[in-house]
């Protein structure tokens, strides 16, 4: 097979359908999830639809500076996503930088090998490889900062007696707070674990997915998955490690004490 199947208008309202079939399901058994389910369908037909004509115009154009506005307005809204979704936060800039930049240093860095050396895209930053291969990135990379943070900072303030107690021992800050930094790894890690173990037997990924339909060879879609998942693993790690361990470094100071002051209440 070849080629791919170009789907039309009314194919697409016929597959919501399905979804407003959840919605009718959530009234009857008076689940309250109707609003949410079409404000997240409303918000990703609008992102989706944008996002098409956005990415048509920059393919056309092949800016550099546009590919790296486009990186960065993503960079910039998955950090925001990173802080809102903490139950508590660091204060001040660093509840906002802390998450944007692991996640800024990991993906950018990973991405940017995978498009030059790997891939071999020509030019590297070329929007119709850097961007979606970026996005899949960061989407994953957020998920697991996000969740590393949030266990970090729900277990120390929780644990906050635990840890005083190991300082007034004599513990270093890093000795104290290695239980809760490596529940925090775990944390953020293994979304990812799951995602990898998953892959191939109970769920086909959508980028291979979509290469399949669109008429690649099977074969090839696989490598490209690998390579996806690979650099996907790879960032996230990094991402989830950078920011676990600047936020051990922020809730504690040079004198090896605690400052939980320095965390929002929570809700």
């Amino acid at each position: 097979m070849s080629g791919y199947i170009a789907l039309t208008y009314w194919d697409l309202l016929w597959a919501s359908g399905f979804l407003v079939l959840n919605g009718v399901l959530s009234i009857w058994l008076k689940l309250g999830l109707e609003r949410k389910l079409a404000v997240a369908v409303a918000r990703m037909v609008v992102q989706l639809l944008i996002v098409g004509f956005l990415l048509k115009s920059l393919f056309a154009v092949q800016s550099p500076w546009l590919t790296g506005g486009v990186a960065l307005f993503m960079l910039l809204f998955a950090g925001r996503e990173v802080w809102a979704r903490q139950d508590r936060k660091l204060r001040g800039i660093w509840g906002y930088g802390l998450g944007t930049g692991a996640m800024a240093l990991s993906a950018i860095t990973i991405t940017t090998i995978g498009l030059a050396a790997m891939i071999g895209a020509d030019p590297w930053w070329s929007p119709r490889f850097a961007l979606p291969l970026l996005g899949m990135v960061l989407g994953n990379g957020m998920t697991g900062v996000s969740l590393a943070l949030d266990t970090l900072h729900s277990t120390v303030k929780r644990e906050k007696p635990a840890i005083e107690a190991q300082l007034l021992l004599g513990a270093t800050r890093w000795e104290a707070m290695r239980p809760f930094t490596r529940r925090s790894l775990r944390s953020g890690f293994m979304p990812i674990i799951n995602s990898m173990a998953a892959t191939g037997v109970v769920s086909l990924p959508g980028m291979m997915s979509g290469q399949i339909l669109s008429g690649v060879d099977p074969t090839e879609a696989v490598k490209y998955q690998l390579l996806v998942m690979f650099l996907i693993g790879g960032a996230t790690g990094l991402g989830v490690l950078l920011a676990t361990f600047g936020s051990v470094y922020r809730l504690t100071d040079e004198r090896d004490r605690l400052r939980l002051e320095r965390l929002t209440s929570g809700e």
